[in-house]
């Protein structure tokens, strides 16, 4: 038996009883685990990947931290809109896997790949040729080091290392390798624009005052969960920031503003509409410019929440209708929970958890009410009872 057909026969296994057991005669067992867990995530987050025969795949670790098929298509097309003409030559600092990589260099004449690991590169040449990227230079060599030999492009992008030498995950700018704070002005010597990709969890104006060259601000959420944050550096930067508040679904939703420090449009009451923002949204901090761009009004200044008297099919996030909503008078609360047993329960500017208003409530969990705890604009508290429009 192969190693290609030891994989194939057990590309379903549990990798973890597979390792107990023991290999056939002349199996390499340590890169067929590899290769068979390597498959099974690739299958969910890296579909295309998965379905093309050849692939090599490296380890877990470089899985979990590579971009998904669909964060790096949307690299793909934010790169199109950027340069939409003359793309002659870009460079990924951080290889890696080479998801982003493969992406980019489709659209480029000249692509250099750089990675210090040398096993990534070994296997970025071997796969680089089944997605047709004959141009791809790869060069084994650390970010810095290649920094300092090289020539202009018209794009540079990386992904920094958010993971410390015990293999620790890290959020801080300056806790990454590259530090992209001392090297920014180098990099845009090189080349007009940086992409810069980082952790969804970074705080966004620190990072922005760090980054004086920011010009556009990227936060990427797949099905409702944020996943990347990208900044878009400019050597000639933009008198505008801008915000892009991505989701992603079976469609790309995003929602761009440059208004972030804008005054909510408050309502006095609730009305017969309740929405409540994607986590893309949220995480950029741009919930106030919503009121302008959709007509909605805010039930609190830090509740983000919004409300409308008319349903609002686009908003960029969840949204409800309103089938009652009390203080927390006793009478009013039983009027309310007449007949709901279960819930959806959601805590916004509130005094409680969702634990302790659950048992409060004595509600069990799920059923398709939608109960909203939070504060509306004179302060008070209230429940609002909710189902899908």
């Amino acid at each position: 038996m192969t190693n290609k057909e030891f994989i194939a026969q057990n590309k379903d296994a549990d990798v973890h009883v597979l390792a107990l057991g023991k290999a056939p005669d002349g199996i390499d067992l340590h890169f067929c685990l590899e290769q068979i867990e390597g498959r099974q995530i690739a299958k969910r987050k890296l579909p295309l990947w998965s379905k093309t025969e050849g692939i090599v795949y490296p380890a877990k670790i470089s899985l979990e931290q590579c971009s998904s098929e669909q964060t790096a298509l949307y690299k793909q097309r934010l790169v199109e809109r950027l340069l939409p003409e003359k793309r002659h030559k870009m460079v990924d600092l951080t290889g890696g896997f080479g998801i982003d990589f493969t992406y980019f260099a489709k659209l480029f004449e000249e692509a250099d790949y750089v990675e210090q690991n040398e096993k990534l590169c070994e296997i970025a040449r071997h796969n680089f040729p089944l997605f047709g990227l004959p141009h791809a230079r790869i060069h084994n060599k650390a970010c810095e080091d290649f920094i300092d030999e090289m020539g202009d492009f018209c794009i540079i992008y990386l992904d920094p290392s958010r993971r410390d030498g015990a293999g620790r995950k890290m959020v801080a700018l300056n806790d990454c390798t590259p530090n992209i704070e001392t090297i920014q002005a180098v990099l845009l010597e090189h080349a007009p624009i940086v992409i810069v990709k980082l952790s969804p969890m970074l705080d966004i104006q620190d990072a922005l005052r760090r980054l004086p060259k920011t010009s556009e601000v990227h936060v990427i959420s797949v099905d409702g969960e944020c996943k990347e944050m990208l900044l878009v550096l400019a050597r000639e930067k933009a008198e505008t920031l801008h915000y892009y508040c991505a989701n992603i679904t079976a469609e790309t939703h995003i929602f761009c503003t440059d208004t972030r420090d804008s005054d909510p449009v408050i309502a006095p009451l609730p009305e017969q509409y309740l929405y409540e923002p994607n986590a893309s949204i949220m995480k950029a901090g741009v919930q106030n410019a919503l009121c302008q761009s959709y007509g909605v009004r805010k039930l609190h200044p830090f509740s983000h929440l919004f409300t409308s008297a008319h349903f609002i099919e686009d908003f960029p996030g969840r949204a409800f209708l309103i089938e009652d909503y009390c203080s927390f008078g006793k009478k009013e609360l039983k009027r309310l929970l007449e007949g709901v047993g279960q819930c959806n329960l959601t805590i916004r500017n509130f005094p409680s958890t969702v634990a302790e208003l659950r048992k409060r409530l004595r509600l069990r969990d799920g059923g398709n009410t939608y109960i909203f705890a939070t504060t509306l604009s004179d302060d008070s508290h209230v429940l609002l009872r909710c189902r899908l429009p």
